[in-house]
């Protein structure tokens, strides 16, 4: 008897579990423009059930909070910069929880005093937070091209880029990782992966490594090799490629005329070196010749799920780039816009014009079901296990 039922048991045993699936592998109900977590490779880190359980406790507001890296001035009441943390900041980030924060030359005084900051920032949160800056090298540096800051300095991308040498991008990055590291933070808006093939350009220039695209492919993905070292998340911009337009995103509509055909042979290869652990930053560009529309890239399901998401195969994360820009604010209201891009599948939003109008937005969004609450349990699911496994989120 014994026997029988031990063989019994097993068999059970065998045939449920080919039926039970690890959660990343469960398929899952999604609104226009979202997708459900990748599946994970035997390859990867396991994530811990902890990720799940943490999810399932927090709020509507604080799920819907971690689609949003914001300034602190976006929270901040009075004019000025915020160099420091008050009671009034705290408040509004209890109300209002953005998942991140970025800071700029103007937030920053001292080493001493961000190092505070950041800490600070850290402390008023309920959940960590993502503290990201531009520190590119050259140019767009907020730290290293600040006064009171004695930090290494680079000439540009393009100048690190014509030596060849993808191990000089890697110390770059590592350099670079390491200062933002000592000083709380831990998401930089680097390396840019476009490919610098319009004279004209009025915006990228020496900021790309190069204008040959598998120069700049070698050099943003040990770029990114270098900040992962040092424990800072990379983020490759600006898909679909900002190298080959003539027009400033920051003021109005950008364009690249090209074929889909160009860009897979030039301005996309370097975004396909980018991994689950990176983010891929989405421009406000529009590719007429291959969607058939002046839709911003930002706003485009098309571009952003069909092409990045899809083709592409990125499982990273995607981050609109600010949504305070003429391109956008030209054309969309705060709500509008990051309704919109939710929709096109990204999934962080960058800066929002009006940060409580975009926030509520998303609310009203969820509320009347423009937007799905799986759709926003899923995103955040991947946001949080992002920031697990650059250690900024912990058990």
């Amino acid at each position: 008897m014994r026997r029988f039922l031990s063989i019994l048991l097993l068999a059970v045993i065998l045939l449920t579990g080919c039926q039970i699936k690890p959660m990343e592998e469960t398929e899952a109900t999604a609104p226009s423009g979202s997708v459900a977590p990748p599946a994970s490779k035997p390859s990867e880190p396991a994530v811990p059930d902890a990720v799940q359980t943490y999810l399932q406790e927090l709020t509507l507001a604080q799920k819907v909070g971690q689609l949003f890296i914001a300034e602190p001035e976006q929270l901040w009441k009075k004019s000025g910069a915020v160099t420091e943390v008050t009671g009034e900041l705290k408040a509004a980030l209890e109300q209002y929880p953005v998942g991140g924060m970025i800071l700029f030359a103007e937030n920053l005084i001292s080493p001493e005093q961000l190092t505070a900051l950041t800490k600070e920032l850290q402390a008023a949160s309920q959940i960590p937070l993502f503290i990201a800056t531009d520190e590119e090298g050259g140019r767009v540096a907020r730290l290293a091209n600040h006064k009171a800051f004695n930090l290494p300095k680079y000439e540009n991308a393009a100048a690190v880029g014509s030596s060849g040498n993808p191990q000089a991008a890697q110390a770059m990055g590592s350099t670079i990782g390491a200062y933002l590291k000592e000083y709380g933070l831990n998401l930089n808006f680097a390396p840019v992966a476009d490919v610098n093939t319009n004279k004209k350009n009025p915006i990228i220039g020496t900021r790309a490594f190069s204008s040959d695209p598998l120069i700049a492919d070698k050099m943003a993905k040990a770029f990114a090799q270098g900040l992962r070292e040092k424990g800072v998340a990379a983020t490759f911009k600006h898909f679909p490629g900002h190298g080959d337009t003539v027009e400033d995103s920051h003021i109005g509509l950008a364009t690249n005329r090209k074929t889909k055909e160009e860009l897979q042979n030039c301005e996309w290869i370097p975004f396909q070196s980018a991994s689950r652990t990176d983010m891929v930053m989405v421009g406000h560009i529009a590719l007429p010749q291959v969607t058939g529309n002046m839709l911003p890239a930002s706003m485009s399901k098309e571009i952003v799920t069909g092409i990045l998401k899809q083709e592409l195969g990125f499982s990273g994360l995607v981050i609109t780039d600010a949504l305070n820009m003429g391109a956008i604010t030209k054309s969309y209201t705060a709500g509008e816009a990051a309704v919109t891009a939710l929709q096109a599948g990204c999934d962080i939003l960058l800066m929002s014009e009006d940060l409580e109008e975009a926030f509520d937005a998303v609310m009203d969004a969820l509320e009347n079901g423009t937007l799905s609450v799986q759709w926003l349990d899923d995103t955040v699911y991947r946001i949080l296990r992002f920031k697990y496994e650059h250690k900024i989120l912990t058990f």
